[in-house]
């Protein structure tokens, strides 16, 4: 497995990315309806071009099979092809962040309790919760901080 720092968002790395996330959304989203989903997929190439620091994991094969963004201490995005899940891979990445960008933060979904549990896991405890999500969807949102050792 091979983690690389992308700079430049082509067209066909973003097309790369976007399946990724759809596939580890249907597999981890399971409160999101395909209509929901549908209608989130144009946004993900945008927050792809957007974000600060786009971190690219490829397997042995040159395949992308998971990525992170990660904004000033934040950690604004991880997904992982659903083949991939449970191998050690999201830890990897994070601590990928945690080491080369200082990440402290993130925030998830609370109907995605295995996101949660991973975030638990890592040392990441709840600050804040909201009601709804960034767009006012009734989806509550829970915020993070890594816990100081």
């Amino acid at each position: 497995m091979f983690i690389i720092e992308e700079d430049r968002r082509t067209p066909l790395l973003l097309q790369q990315l976007t399946t990724v996330w759809e596939a580890s959304v249907k597999a981890t989203h399971l409160f999101l309806s395909d209509e929901e989903i549908a209608a989130i997929k144009p946004y993900v190439s945008q927050a792809l071009v957007d974000i600060a620091h786009l971190i690219v994991a490829v397997n042995e094969r040159g395949i992308i099979v998971a990525f992170m963004g990660i904004a000033e201490r934040k950690l604004e995005m991880l997904f992982i092809s659903p083949a991939e899940r449970g191998q050690g891979l999201g830890k990897k990445l994070l601590l990928y962040g945690v080491e080369k960008f200082s990440v402290n933060e993130v925030c998830v979904n609370e109907q995605n309790p295995q996101a949660l549990g991973f975030y638990e896991h890592m040392g990441f405890h709840v600050y804040k919760r909201t009601p709804v999500d960034e767009q006012g969807r009734p989806y509550p949102l829970l915020f993070m901080k890594l816990s100081e050792k």
